[in-house]
């Protein structure tokens, strides 16, 4: 068997940098949309890409499928990230459209649960329409993603193929095989490493009792 030297066992830090309140009479006790947008304007200060984040879906096989993405909009509704409808994530998606989504920052992680379900063609075009011209033309080009591929040449001629298709064309039209996903916040975790690792963790669970109004939530801590 083979042994590493790295000695991954010993390695850990102490937590320091803040804490979060009790849910009664904290700060945005009710709004767990408000506290993450909070979250994310202090990562952003930090980290190189504070909107990265782990979205774990499961297909018909039920085997777990991770990967990293960016979020590109967020708000009552749900956090919304961009992809190719052929990926292995979006396949996973539509045999069972329910994801979990983590975002790891500096002593904090903030975990989502919820349905899935894909964003309007208007929306999926006009973010479309924002991106830079090269990653339109790699949109185009990944039409298969997560397929198999010879080479990067081959993946280089078919990118110079379809820069001709498109010369004079600004901006690159949307390909129907791609587009957004919305991940409905259901339920939402919001984790700040503490000394001692008695961390602070407080949940916020969508009620879902038919008499409340939508957006309420059920607020909790957690043991650590």
């Amino acid at each position: 068997m083979h042994l590493v030297n790295t000695d991954v066992a010993g390695m850990r830090l102490s937590y320091t940098s803040g804490y979060l309140e009790d849910a009664v009479g904290a700060k945005n006790a009710k709004n767990p949309i408000a506290l993450f947008d909070e979250w994310l304007t202090d990562a952003k200060k930090t980290e190189h890409e504070a909107n990265a984040m782990t979205i774990s879906t499961a297909g018909k096989d039920a085997r777990p499928n991770a990967r990293i993405v960016l979020l590109k909009a967020f708000d009552q509704r749900g956090f919304v990230f961009y992809t190719n409808y052929n990926s292995r994530k979006s396949q996973n998606l539509i045999e069972n459209p329910w994801a979990s989504i983590t975002f790891y920052w500096k002593e904090r992680q903030v975990r989502i649960e919820g349905s899935v379900t894909k964003t309007s063609a208007e929306e999926s075009d006009a973010y479309f329409a924002s991106r830079p011209r090269g990653s339109q033309i790699g949109a185009w080009v990944s039409n298969l993603q997560s397929s198999k591929v010879e080479s990067r040449a081959v993946l280089e001629s078919r990118e110079a193929e379809i820069e001709k298709q498109f010369e004079g064309v600004d901006p690159v039209p949307r390909p129907d095989f791609w587009g957004g996903w919305r991940v409905s916040c259901d339920r939402i975790e919001f984790w700040q490493g503490r000394p001692g690792r008695i961390h602070d963790r407080i949940v916020f669970e969508k009620k879902v009792d038919a008499n409340v109004s939508d957006g309420e939530w059920d607020v909790a801590r957690l043991m650590p």
